[in-house]
């Protein structure tokens, strides 16, 4: 059996490798095909072309690549509709995932067709789901409330929990190779070039102020193959040189070891959440992008721990509020009381499946159960 993959940033190649590697466990001698990151290559797949092609976010950020996503769009469909693919499996990047599910569904209608990453449409843009339906059989959930949604649009959906309470703990060598006198800050701009490239400045701000009162202040940035070269180059000037990690026992280590974290909106919130490392959100896109992200919102925060523990704990600093001089007075409180957000961290842990079968295993069982 085959099956078809197709991942568009680093969330997602994570989430594909889980899947593959769930795969061959319960169907030994599958084989696989499609879109991969460097994890889900790590599980014996090949990629059609580097996943990094497909890593922006935000409207006026596609729009100068929209001819070469659009042609992407139209060779992956084309590959998948030209094999012996069992299922197409689109995980997360829904922009490019689903217009493939649409050239493939219309080409192939007996073909299933699965997306791993129920879309957010109890955040913005609740249509989707019904428009989603026209070409997608059945989705696989990360969180607990999201299948009623899809069900609702005429697809099937399984929760099968987030991988984050699956991902290997830092040794108590990696936790120790941070060990130091200062408090040690996670700097986290993203995964995409576009976040590192407006949050970097910021970022590097707040070190500077943070640094005027913490003079023996550390700060770990664990970055990703596609920006590595960018972080390097934004980071030179910061106030105080960050020990840039991209090696994942390294990150591991920084994570766990961490007084406190300023992150990107993400999954990044989840992973730290799993290492119970307070943590502080910033972003910041294209002015057009946050107008339109505003106005169709629905929901009053966009941080993964406040939603699934239904708190507010962690405090969000967004398009205009992304500045320095607010994000540094949260960061020291939280140096402060580092305990304030332990019960929401925890809950939200539990909620998304921590001591239960592992998510990629889960995933792997709910295609199976799919084919």
């Amino acid at each position: 059996m085959k099956i078809f993959l197709v991942a568009g940033e680093p969330s997602g190649d994570r989430l594909g490798a889980a899947l593959m590697a769930g795969l061959k466990v319960l169907s030994p001698g599958v084989e696989f095909a499609g879109v991969a990151g460097p994890l889900m290559q790590a599980e014996g797949m090949g990629s059609l072309f580097p996943m990094e092609e497909l890593s922006v976010m935000g409207i006026a950020e596609v729009l100068p690549k929209y001819f070469h996503l659009k042609r992407r769009i139209r060779d992956v469909a084309e590959a998948v509709i030209a094999s012996d693919a069992a299922a197409l499996v689109t995980i997360d990047s829904p922009d490019f995932g689903l217009r493939v599910a649409a050239l493939v569904k219309a080409a192939r209608p007996g073909l299933r067709t699965i997306h791993y990453v129920a879309p957010s449409v109890w955040a913005w843009r609740p249509g989707r789901a019904a428009k989603m339906a026209r070409h997608v059989d059945h989705v696989l959930a990360l969180l607990p409330f999201e299948p009623p949604y899809m069900q609702a649009a005429g697809m099937t959906c399984d929760f099968v929990g987030h991988p984050v309470v699956a991902e290997p703990v830092a040794s108590d060598a990696e936790r120790a190779a941070w060990a130091g006198e200062g408090p040690l800050v996670l700097a986290l701009p993203g995964s995409r070039r576009g976040e590192v490239a407006r949050l970097a400045p910021v970022l590097g701000e707040v070190v500077g102020r943070l640094a005027a009162r913490h003079p023996g202040l550390r700060v770990a940035l664990p970055t990703v193959r596609g920006v590595a070269g960018l972080v390097r180059e934004v980071t030179a000037g910061w106030p105080v040189r960050p020990q840039i990690v991209e090696e994942a026992g390294a990150k591991r280590g920084a994570f766990a070891a961490a007084d406190v974290a300023i992150a990107a909106s993400g999954t990044v919130s989840l992973e730290l959440a799993a290492v119970g490392c307070p943590m502080v959100i910033a972003y910041d896109m294209h002015p057009l992008t946050l107008w339109l992200m505003r106005r169709a919102a629905l929901i009053d925060t966009v941080t993964l721990v406040n939603l699934v523990s239904e708190t507010r704990v962690v405090p969000e600093f967004i398009g205009d509020r992304c500045r320095a001089d607010l994000i540094a007075p949260a960061v020291e409180a939280l140096l402060a009381q580092p305990s304030a957000q332990d019960a929401a961290m925890a809950l939200t842990m539990s909620r998304l499946g921590a001591g239960g079968e592992p998510p990629g295993l889960r995933a792997a069982r709910s295609v199976l159960g799919v084919l």
